[in-house]
């Protein structure tokens, strides 16, 4: 994947599931999904209940808390494609160069694709912790239901035991592309610290194998 086409499938993950914009202030449900804090706000008022507008489950809380990881990746995302928007693209003509001032320009231009790869697999870090946060939640919320409403156990317990497979799939797949993302991380750094004439060599793969790895969350992984 290009870097404009990573560019663009990143700004529509973050999209908001109402109103199709980056984020603005998100926050979380219990049900994990994320939206505005002002477009859940106006689908409540519209439906009258605190329903979330993806899977319909009813909220406990009427003010949901702010979703940091998600708010903070928006601004850094939408300060980029500031920048993007206003960065003016200049090329020299094509000359002979000395072979350490060509490694020097290509070890910067790697770098540069490698910084993306490397928040990214920040983020991965970051979702695995909120799985195990919401995992946690979850449990209490059990413990308490069991005792609360004896009646519906079976069917609680069946739909608790679903989504500790689903959780056990998740962690399971994050922590698969948090280890080939740092094998990617750890082989290009090497590539980085090579003699100029080995790294230059070497630059086209090292750049592939960077631009190869998936650098957007899916939704079943947020």
């Amino acid at each position: 994947m290009g870097i404009l086409e990573h560019f663009n499938q990143l700004e529509e993950d973050l999209c908001c599931p109402v109103c199709h914009e980056v984020f603005k202030y998100p926050v979380i449900l219990s049900c994990t999904h994320s939206f505005c804090r002002d477009c859940l706000q106006r689908y409540w008022r519209q439906k009258q209940e605190r329903e979330c507008p993806v899977c319909r489950k009813i909220s406990s809380k009427s003010k949901p808390p702010l979703n940091r990881v998600l708010k903070n990746l928006c601004e850094s995302f939408l300060q980029e494609r500031d920048q993007r928007a206003s960065e003016v693209q200049t090329h020299s003509n094509h000359r002979f160069r000395p072979i350490d001032e060509a490694a020097k320009q290509c070890k910067k231009e790697l770098q540069e694709t490698l910084e993306p790869v490397k928040k990214k697999l920040k983020v991965f870090k970051q979702v695995k912790v909120n799985c195990n946060q919401t995992a946690e939640h979850l449990k209490a919320q059990a413990r308490c239901t069991k005792s609360q409403i004896k009646k519906q156990f079976k069917k609680l317990h069946q739909f608790l035991d679903e989504e500790e497979e689903a959780r056990v799939a998740k962690m399971e797949a994050l922590s698969r592309e948090i280890a080939a993302l740092s094998d990617t991380v750890r082989a290009t750094e090497e590539q980085l610290r090579a003699e100029d004439v080995s790294f230059l060599i070497n630059y086209k793969a090292a750049v592939e194998r960077v631009q190869q790895r998936p650098l957007q969350i899916s939704p079943d992984q947020r």
